[in-house]
């Protein structure tokens, strides 16, 4: 028997992802290249996914994951504030080139988000997201619908590696990742697949 799989699903890209402005809690919706993107996901979803019994979908509550996975023809099971994006505290909204104009070589990786997520923070609700999916997926596929950083946590997670590990796995909007196990040892199976 085949085992199941992990697949996570990047939102359709919004206003602030195409500017490059960090988007945690706000929420905004798909732009109109977003929506298409998403539909196109669908299309990769459908290659990708191994048939059988229909996948747990579990969405971010915002609206930017929810629509990317109607567009997507994912039923969504549920949404979880585990699956929201890394919250930003005070850099939300802002770029990275606005944020190094007062922390010289800032990233969302390696320095701290006043008041926002720490990084053992997000590693703590990606761990708690990752028991609830390998428990799940003894019975089928579960996919996450979600966003860009947290994402990479998740990744990092699976594979054991810490949160700052993450700055290694690029997920682009509405790209597709697929994590499995080969022999019990975790592993990237795909990794940004692009909407087709």
């Amino acid at each position: 028997m085949d085992q199941h799989a992990l697949l996570l699903l990047r939102h359709g890209q919004t206003e602030w992802s195409a500017m490059g402005r960090h988007t945690g809690r706000t929420d905004l919706p798909l732009t109109a290249v977003g929506e298409r993107q998403a539909h196109a996901a669908g299309r990769t979803y459908a290659l990708m996914h191994r048939g059988g019994s229909p996948a747990l979908v579990l969405s971010s509550p915002r609206q930017r994951a929810v629509r990317t996975a109607e567009l997507a023809g994912l039923p969504v099971d549920e949404t979880t504030e585990n699956l929201a994006e890394w919250d930003y505290g005070d850099y939300e909204g802002m770029t990275t080139t606005q944020i190094r104009e007062k922390v010289p070589d800032w990233t969302v990786w390696s320095h701290p988000m006043p008041g926002g997520e720490s990084a053992g923070q997000v590693t703590s609700r990606a761990d708690k997201l990752l028991e609830r999916v390998r428990a799940a997926l003894v019975e089928r596929d579960v996919v996450l619908v979600g966003h860009g950083h947290f994402s990479r946590v998740v990744i990092a997670r699976w594979l054991g590696l810490g949160a700052d590990a993450g700055v290694s796995f690029r997920f682009d909007p509405a790209s597709i990742t697929v994590l499995g196990d080969e022999r019990g040892e975790p592993q990237i199976q795909h990794l940004n697949v692009p909407p087709s």
